[in-house]
């Protein structure tokens, strides 16, 4: 990951803070994403990462700190930040009335184009995202995946040198997200930077060059997938116990065998899992010591460490169910349709 010092770096952010009354969303984080690099924000619903990314677009007020994209402050000048960046958000904006190739040239005209230049381009993006054969017919007739591809191609009307994509393939089925990521890695290979942030670990495994982790405000960890990954320390061992199984007890025997210093991690539904080195000589050592201590696994893998085992690691539980676009909708006036609501 680039440094905020970095003079290849298009987006930088320093000591940025941004608290609303008592509570704080996004606690002194700084990091810088290198130009044409594919960036992945990654952490549970609540830990800031949607806040960042809005206060990065501009569409929220920092409280403190520096941020600079594509070479403009967010303060300083905010319209020629947003003149550099594309923002698809969770959230489709598309008129359900109009045609595909309509929602693309409206878009255009506002970024800028002239209207021949618009429909020139809309004609273009949906040849790009495959939506050329469907492009006249009304956008109430799209798949959620069609819509999704759609409002991709809305944000790049105008060419942008960053693209952030909030959740980009929730909801969609597998073949659909395939079809995305497809296209956004040909988006990237041609010099767009992407800024994204997933629930989706294997989405950001695939895709990502470059990872941070940040929870509760925080970033915990940062650096591309492998080295994440090898930070596990070897091969994760998940193990399933039965229900009249003393997890306790099972837990004391992987402990004898691993030592104090490995972290042992506890899952629902009577499951522990250990990272560990040699695990194809481990194992059977691990299971006759079980068996031993009456309590055999129920089942058992061996699996190479996933971006999800590095987060449960750094902050010793998964990811949560809490929203933290409930804390930001509605709080703040910069969030556009915020100023009013309870």
């Amino acid at each position: 990951m680039a440094t905020p010092t970095d003079q290849t770096s298009i987006i930088e952010v320093r000591n940025l803070v941004k608290r609303y009354g008592d509570a704080t969303a996004v606690d002194d984080i700084s990091f810088a994403v290198a130009e044409g690099d594919f960036f992945g924000f990654l952490g549970p619903n609540g830990a800031g990462k949607t806040t960042t990314m809005r206060i990065l677009s501009t569409l929220l007020k920092k409280t403190s700190g520096t941020v600079r994209v594509a070479g403009h402050d967010v303060d300083a000048d905010p319209d020629a930040v947003r003149r550099s960046i594309g923002f698809a958000m969770q959230e489709i904006s598309l008129d359900n009335l109009a045609s595909g190739y309509e929602n693309l040239q409206l878009l255009g005209v506002l970024y800028g184009l002239t209207p021949r230049e618009a429909r020139t381009r809309a004609e273009e993006l949906a040849q790009v995202v495959g939506l050329a054969k469907v492009a006249d017919r009304w956008v109430n007739t799209y798949s959620g995946g069609m819509r999704r591809r759609l409002d991709l191609a809305g944000v790049l009307m105008h060419r942008p040198r960053v693209l952030f994509l909030d959740e980009p393939t929730q909801g969609l089925d597998p073949q659909a997200r395939r079809i995305i990521y497809d296209y956004l890695r040909r988006l990237n290979a041609d010099g767009t930077t992407i800024f994204l942030t997933t629930h989706y670990m294997d989405e950001a495994d695939a895709l990502c060059r470059e990872l941070a982790f940040i929870d509760k405000g925080k970033i915990v960890q940062a650096g591309t997938p492998a080295q994440l990954k090898a930070g596990m320390g070897g091969d994760v061992i998940a193990l399933k116990f039965r229900p009249d199984v003393v997890l306790e007890q099972a837990e004391r025997v992987v402990r004898s065998l691993v030592g104090d210093k490995t972290d042992i991690t506890r899952g629902g539904d009577q499951q522990i899992s250990v990272a560990v080195k040699g695990a194809d000589q481990f194992v059977p050592r691990l299971i006759e010591q079980l068996d031993k201590a009456g309590t055999p696994p129920l089942s058992l893998s061996v699996a190479q460490p996933s971006l999800e085992d590095v987060f449960v690691k750094l902050v010793g539980r998964s990811f949560l169910e809490d929203d933290e676009s409930q804390l930001v909708h509605g709080r703040d006036p910069f969030v556009a349709g915020g100023e009013g609501q309870s």
